[in-house]
């Protein structure tokens, strides 16, 4: 590191005319600039510059070397000048990483910001399994649900409550099999606890252990049950829940298009299921490219119009 600092010093000096036009450039004494020079000849073993009371000039040797010198400086400046317009305006490459529930939002979300900047490109990494954030080299993920590496910064976008859903024609056999009326609604989680249930799950057995709060009077109700089809995905159980398989906790977000067109119907609206975080992760607090910093309001604000979900921070 000191001899590209060395490196530095000698192409300004041979730009400047002078040492003491240098050390002032610099912000050096003239007797500083001179020693790194005198180093920088006695590690090289050939002498650079020609002095005299008046001038310099280059010997051989020192015109070859400050060719790569003066390149070396022009590079750093242009790197220094990237940086800075990276900070700026959004550039590059945007290594995005989401769930594949995202993939649908991605261009409704993403679209109109890249065509307002051409000079950047997006790398969607769509994976609904962890992934090392670091190797794959991401600069923003979204995730969902609770945060659990603090060496990552997570901004919230907003919230999607939990919503119990079954197909119609679901509820028209449950209905049929324990001699209801037809189009009979449950009342109570307990009226559920022998239903088949759809359920996401990453544990092995899988397990359904719920606890819900009726939103008017308080009451908490516990919920135990054994899924009888699980999936990693929560689309998958998305879509076995509108085949009329059974009864799953959807996202509102995900389910407000089959709610209104009848493809599924809401259980128990008025018992509160939880709230699913929406998070756009970083790296670092700071110092975040324009590109990263962009992407994030962009974000927020798609999210924030979203029927589905809700802004709780």
């Amino acid at each position: 590191m000191e001899d590209l600092k060395r490196m530095a010093i000698f192409a300004t000096v041979v730009q400047q005319g002078s040492m003491s036009a240098a050390a002032r450039l610099l912000d050096m004494s003239p007797s500083a600039v001179s020693q790194h020079i005198r180093q920088l000849e006695r590690e090289a073993g050939v002498s650079l510059l020609h002095r005299s009371t008046r001038q310099l000039g280059l010997t051989d040797a020192g015109q070859r070397f400050y060719t790569q010198c003066a390149a070396l400086s022009e590079a750093a400046t242009r790197a220094r000048a990237e940086l800075a317009a990276e900070r700026q305006q959004p550039s590059g490459e945007l290594r995005l990483s989401a769930p594949v529930g995202f993939a649908r939002h991605a261009a409704p979300a993403l679209g109109a910001w890249l065509g307002q900047h051409p000079q950047l490109r997006l790398r969607l990494l769509v994976d609904d399994a962890p992934i090392d954030l670091i190797q794959a080299r991401v600069d923003l993920a979204l995730r969902f649900g609770p945060q659990q590496d603090s060496s990552w910064v997570a901004r919230h976008l907003g919230a999607s409550p939990t919503v119990l859903c079954a197909a119609p024609q679901w509820l028209e056999t449950w209905n049929l099999q324990a001699g209801r009326a037809p189009g009979a609604l449950p009342a109570h989680p307990a009226d559920l606890a022998t239903a088949t249930w759809l359920e996401q799950s990453r544990t092995e057995p899988p397990q359904l252990a719920q606890e819900w709060r009726h939103s008017a009077t308080g009451d908490v109700a516990a919920l135990q049950a054994q899924p009888r089809m699980t999936s990693n995905h929560r689309g998958t159980v998305q879509y076995l829940c509108e085949a009329g398989l059974g009864v799953a906790q959807l996202t509102l977000l995900d389910v407000v298009r089959p709610l209104r067109e009848g493809r599924l119907l809401r259980l128990l609206p008025d018992w509160e299921m939880g709230l699913l975080d929406l998070w756009a992760v970083t790296p670092q607090r700071d110092a975040l490219p324009a590109k990263v910093r962009q992407a994030v309001e962009v974000l927020r604000a798609y999210f924030g119009q979203l029927e589905g979900v809700v802004r709780t921070a």
